[in-house]
């Protein structure tokens, strides 16, 4: 199995720009599938992106495209989202998640292993 940890949380105005990285440890890395998942207060958990785990293929949800990228280097065992133009609505608890595949999920469930998340907070 694999373990994860976010990190690159914060506060920053609308605006501004965020990366978030996801440190994994255990099994090879490249044998997973990353998504990143967020939950704002009072919200569902949504998908927000993913990456094979070649780092060929990558979905993004519609509210996030063209100003999120996800990202992973295999050497590092780190997967990374940059969030640049950042809203108030982008408010959440960020999640990392693997899954034990090649190929992308954009559903919760698809993924075996969560980190404990990182709050990003984007002011007015």
């Amino acid at each position: 199995q694999v373990q994860l940890v976010e990190s690159g949380g914060g506060l920053v105005q609308a605006g501004g720009s965020l990366r978030l990285s996801c440190a994994a440890s255990g099994r090879t890395f490249s044998s997973y599938a990353m998504g990143w998942f967020r939950q704002a207060p009072g919200k569902e958990r949504e998908f927000v992106a993913a990456i094979s785990w070649g780092g060929g293929s990558t979905s993004y949800a519609d509210s996030v495209k063209g100003r999120f990228t996800i990202s992973r280097d295999n050497a590092k065992y780190t997967a990374y989202l940059q969030m640049n133009s950042l809203k108030p609505e982008d408010t959440a608890v960020y999640y990392c998640a693997a899954r034990s595949a090649p190929n992308w999920g954009v559903r919760g469930y698809e993924y075996a292993y969560w980190g404990q998340g990182t709050q990003v907070t984007v002011s007015s």
